[in-house]
């Protein structure tokens, strides 16, 4: 047997309205969030906001709300959601009850014994054994040791008593008592020490700061609470709730660094990469303009059907047999809307005019993308800005090759104003973080993607003008679906090495990108 309980939500909150936020699982069907991020969720959504981060709850996902859309920071990958509204709690008057510590014994007073809650309250007696170890040494000599009383249940100690009650320290709650949370009088409060690292319904009375650690139970340490950097005191308290509630051990420390950048490196260490012509790349304005008439653009790729199957267009989802649904909205001379033509390479059917309509919307840059099977015709190229692009070997190991030593992609785009290919003309746009640096092993396969990345960055298909995922802002320079490694000597964003499949996947992108070896021999 084991204890439930029942959670109380303000009519106000998206529980109390009925809302439910959902992902789209593998299966395609659909999974709820829990009911916490489900009010932080709806929270942001109704203040109107763009984008949502959930790192801060220890996920790594950013929800969009204009796609409807979450987003996996390391793995790029996005998942649907949805906001359902019709499943209504049932409404309760009064007073909200008392809640009851976890695990509440029978009406004797006495904790459960089954082997969760015995691990749960043996991890809470470490911790607690620590806190008032380093309480003591901070507050030496004064006479006066801070204690916190809190609304828990106070059953048997599971654990026999290390000794008496210390001077100072509040005498032991009876056994079944539930107390008001409140501090001694004429104490200081220690920010960060202030049992963080325990749910508040499991926080003990203060007598359990002297209870024993058992044997085969580890004694971790709680550190850098009060300390700067990454791990915020509020949030590494959260993680301790979730970790002691689940009855896993404590150990919170500050988070490490990532490696982004090798040592430095002198002028003299830094060589060409053999095999690869010059060490620098730019593009200009007057690489930008490309203009092709339609009509020829997709004569050029389609062969004329006389007799189309009964089927849908997917651009402008009419049956093939009929007009397109472009007539009226788009005419041009020599092209009627009721002609059709397959693709050559691929075989997929539209209506000619829209195939022309589909160009008109694109970068016109004399290339054709089946929009079925993303089949490329013609030379692909972006809307990349203006920019620069250097490689050269450094007498480095990136983790994973030590063999070999590193070839370094250093990227640099200066802030401009967007021009007509772009999505708003005329307007300036940003260019955070540049230059940017990427790193590949230099071994053979390194160096194809080298030579891959400088063709996708001379057709200016390695950055693009849009919104960052990371900051949520608009009208500035992002990556444009080919992935690269920026940090050198570690992994902890999941943009660094060791990553054994990442040279395989990145020259899946840059194919998909239209940009392969075969490239290399034209």
């Amino acid at each position: 047997m084991r204890p439930v309980r029942r959670n109380f939500y303000d009519p106000s909150s998206a529980p109390g309205k009925g809302i439910v936020w959902e992902w789209e699982n593998d299966n395609s069907s659909w999974t709820p969030y829990d009911m916490d991020i489900c009010i932080t969720i709806q929270n942001a959504y109704e203040k109107q906001h763009p984008w949502l981060d959930l790192s801060s709850l220890g996920f790594c996902y950013l929800i969009y709300f204009s796609s409807m859309s979450q987003m996996n920071r390391q793995t790029q990958r996005r998942r649907r959601l949805r906001r359902r509204m019709d499943l209504a709690y049932p409404l309760t008057m009064g007073s909200i009850p008392k809640s009851q510590s976890w695990p509440v014994g029978s009406s004797t007073g006495q904790p459960c014994s089954c082997h969760q809650c015995l691990l749960v309250n043996s991890t809470r007696a470490a911790s607690n054994a620590i806190l008032a170890s380093q309480r003591r040494k901070l507050y030496a000599g004064t006479g006066t040791v801070p204690v916190r009383q809190s609304s828990t249940f106070a059953g048997a100690t599971l654990w026999p008593s290390a000794g008496g009650t210390a001077k100072g320290e509040a005498p032991r709650v009876p056994a079944g008592a539930f107390g008001c949370s409140q501090s001694t009088p004429g104490t200081v409060q220690l920010p960060g020490l202030n049992n963080l690292n325990r749910p508040g319904t499991q926080r003990g009375a203060g007598s359990s700061a002297r209870t024993a650690v058992p044997p085969g139970v580890p004694a971790l340490p709680v550190k850098n609470l009060n300390g700067t950097g990454p791990v915020h005191p509020a949030l590494a308290g959260m993680t301790g709730i979730l970790m002691c509630a689940a009855g896993l051990p404590v150990c919170l420390t500050r988070a490490p660094k990532p490696i982004l950048h090798p040592p430095p490196v002198s002028k003299s260490d830094i060589k060409p990469v053999p095999g690869v012509s010059g060490i620098c790349r730019k593009t200009k304005k007057k690489h930008l303009k490309r203009s092709k008439n339609p009509e020829d653009v997709v004569r050029r790729y389609i062969q004329k059907v006389k007799t189309p199957p009964d089927e849908d267009c997917t651009i402008c989802m009419e049956r093939l047999v009929t007009s397109s649904g472009y007539e009226g909205v788009l005419s041009h001379r020599g092209i009627k809307p009721e002609l059709v033509g397959k693709l050559g390479k691929c075989g997929h059917m539209y209506h000619l005019l829209c195939l022309v309509a589909m160009y008109n919307n694109g970068n016109k840059d004399g290339s054709l993308q089946c929009p079925t099977c993303k089949a490329i015709y013609g030379e692909k190229t972006g809307t990349q800005p203006p920019g620069k692009m250097e490689f050269h070997l450094i007498p480095h190991s990136l983790p994973g090759y030590t063999d070999s030593k590193t070839i370094r992609i250093v990227y640099d785009i200066p802030t401009g104003i967007q021009g007509p290919e772009h999505p708003n003309p005329g307007k300036k746009f940003t260019a955070r973080g540049f230059p940017r640096h990427c790193y590949l092993p230099d071994n053979e396969k390194g160096r194809k993607v080298l030579k891959l990345l400088i063709v996708a960055w001379d057709r200016r298909l390695i950055f693009t003008i849009g919104t960052s995922n990371t900051t949520g802002e608009s009208d500035t320079v992002v990556w444009n679906e080919i992935h690269h490694k920026t940090e050198f000597g570690s992994n902890l964003t999941g943009h660094g090495y060791p990553d054994p499949n990442y040279l395989d996947n990145v020259l899946a992108e840059l194919l998909a990108q239209g940009v392969s070896e075969a490239t290399l021999k034209d």
